[in-house]
């Protein structure tokens, strides 16, 4: 059985090299393409394990870790609505509602009505969010400067510039499939 190639071994590498070329489609290798997929699959587990921790920490979920997140990133000042945070969380908006009402009822977020359209409900963090938050901050930003390390400003951008473009190209896949299913 052929040795299929590992994040310290890839195609091109040591004996990989002696292997004949992999099975190409439509120009793009195959065990490549595999390869990312199991590593994006990997990275989404390590980020749901670090998400876990941080949410454990404030005594709350990690889906309700990620709405505090979600909140924090896109208030900008005036509250922010449901349908804005279940799009970046690519969630149903009545699993926001109903986390976010469990959020306020603890005490990690208001919830008040949009003077422009009483239908829209605007969140925002509470004072007891913010300062739990922030005693995790600086534990956040250690982590965070390890884990990118070995990239500068200019790797950052190129990788979150492709990523984003695989993003929009998996959201197209999706409705394709689902137009075909």
């Amino acid at each position: 059985m052929a040795e299929r190639p590992t994040p310290s071994r890839r195609a091109g590498e040591g004996k990989d090299a002696d292997r004949p070329p992999a099975k190409q489609v439509g120009g793009k290798n195959q065990e490549i393409i595999r390869q990312f997929v199991w590593d994006i699959a990997s990275i989404n587990v390590h980020l749901e394990e670090i998400r876990q921790f941080w949410a454990r920490e404030l005594g709350i979920s990690g889906p309700q870790w990620m709405i505090l997140m979600a909140i924090g990133d896109l208030d900008g000042g005036k509250g922010v609505a449901v349908k804005d945070v279940s799009a970046m969380l690519h969630v149903d908006p009545s699993f926001v509602t109903t986390q976010s009402k469990m959020l306020e009822k603890n005490g990690f977020m208001r919830r008040v009505p949009s003077s422009e359209d009483a239908r829209v409900v605007l969140m925002s963090l509470s004072d007891k969010a913010r300062k739990q938050i922030a005693t995790l901050t600086s534990r956040r930003e250690g982590l965070s400067q390890f884990v990118f390390a070995e990239f500068d400003d200019r790797a950052l951008r190129d990788i979150t510039d492709q990523l984003a473009a695989l993003k929009k190209r998996l959201e197209k896949a999706t409705l394709m499939l689902a137009v075909d299913g």
